[in-house]
């Protein structure tokens, strides 16, 4: 019965969609949106991910599932065979909770849903099922932060980390690189929203977040002020408690060679002016990711199909 209304209320989104922001409000059952999908859910990698925060790779990996489609234009995107170029398999509701089962079976330390926006409602489906069916390792909610606060309002009941991005706080950068309009206003609704859901990080023993927000952002070379003023904005808006994770693993690739001030990988002296930024805000919680020498080795081969 419960399943019976979350359907309901998809079509209700998808019919005339507003499942993101853009509000675009095509019939997905017809046609497909800016994101590229309809209303079928397309999975492209599902893999035992260690490359993200500790407490989330922890000790076996998180269970990362990549969901193919998405509601920003990243020139940039290190995940751009799946998110523009429609990379993966089309995939039941009941075979997406299948998946999450079997991750957790293998001994994933969390099910990580990594850009799931287009597919909120879905998801949440596929996880009353799985829950139902035993899964009781915690669900992570990654996305780029471009979010419709009432579907994320939805979710609360099953999702148990939050990891929103914070990309940008100059509307003239998220159009220039996403095409995207009034991101930080948005990015900052669905913090907001996040962290009402979420007010407090809470860790097992080993160290594993097991419920609470992580923010994070990727910083882009030669755009120094931009961070500077993202992590401004959080600190006045949520203090300096909160945990926010700096992504240090940029590399040019798909259309960046188009931009050049984004064609190039970041420098010394820019990772060393972001630590001051963080001191300078007094943040105490949260990641840096170190200087990474083979930063294209974080990006999954999504030429090999993990779907079987």
């Amino acid at each position: 019965m419960y399943s019976d209304i979350i359907v309901y209320v998809m079509k209700d989104y998808l019919i005339k969609c507003t499942m993101c922001p853009r509000k675009c409000k095509v019939n997905r059952y017809k046609e497909k949106g800016f994101c590229f999908t309809c209303d079928k859910i397309k999975v492209a990698h599902i893999s035992m991910h260690k490359f993200e925060e500790p407490c989330i790779s922890n000790k076996n990996g998180s269970g990362t599932v990549f969901f193919s489609g998405c509601n920003m234009r990243c020139v940039y995107c290190q995940n751009y065979k799946i998110s523009e170029n429609g990379y993966g398999k089309e995939i039941t509701v009941e075979e997406l909770a299948n998946i999450f089962l079997k991750l957790q079976k293998m001994g994933a330390d969390n099910i990580n849903l990594v850009s799931p926006t287009i597919y909120a409602l879905m998801i949440k489906e596929a996880l009353v099922i799985a829950k139902n069916e035993g899964l009781k390792i915690p669900v992570i909610y990654n996305t780029n932060g471009f979010e419709n606060v009432e579907v994320l309002k939805q979710l609360e009941d099953v999702v148990d980390v939050y990891l929103p991005d914070f990309k940008y706080y100059f509307d003239s950068l998220s159009k220039k690189y996403s095409l995207t309009n009034n991101y930080c206003k948005v990015a900052l609704e669905t913090v907001k929203e996040c962290l009402r859901q979420k007010p407090q990080n809470i860790y097992d023993d080993s160290g594993k977040i097991l419920k609470g927000v992580i923010i994070r952002h990727l910083f882009l070379p030669n755009h120094l002020i931009n961070t500077r003023n993202v992590l401004k904005t959080l600190k006045d808006n949520f203090g300096n408690d909160i945990t926010v994770s700096i992504m240090m693993q940029y590399f040019p690739t798909y259309k960046a060679s188009d931009f050049k001030k984004i064609n190039r990988k970041i420098s010394m002296r820019e990772y060393s002016k972001i630590l001051g930024f963080l001191d300078e805000f007094n943040f105490f919680n949260g990641y840096v990711q170190e200087m990474p020498k083979n930063e294209e080795s974080y990006v999954p081969n999504f030429d090999i199909s993990t779907l079987k």
